[in-house]
């Protein structure tokens, strides 16, 4: 699984990539985490709110920040 935070190098962007890692670790789950700040690679994945969280190249989240229990549960989801 690949995960990526798409953003700018903003606080925003830093809490959801924390949170990502805080949700991984109580999972106990050893995935790639990415930050994408390339604005056209950004695009590419038709965000237009950042940040946004990426699994496995599909959007689940953009313009919030994510709590580790809302991302936890993503992640369950994903790999069911």
């Amino acid at each position: 699984m690949v995960i990526k935070i798409l953003g700018s190098c903003c606080r925003n962007c830093e809490t959801l990539m924390t949170n990502t890692k805080t949700a991984l670790q109580e999972l106990g789950m050893d995935c790639t985490v990415e930050k994408v700040t390339d604005f056209a690679e950004i695009a590419k994945h038709g965000v237009m709110s950042i940040p946004a969280l990426v699994i496995d190249e599909r959007v689940v989240s953009s313009g919030k920040i994510l709590k580790p229990k809302e991302i936890a549960k993503i992640l369950e989801d994903a790999i069911k």
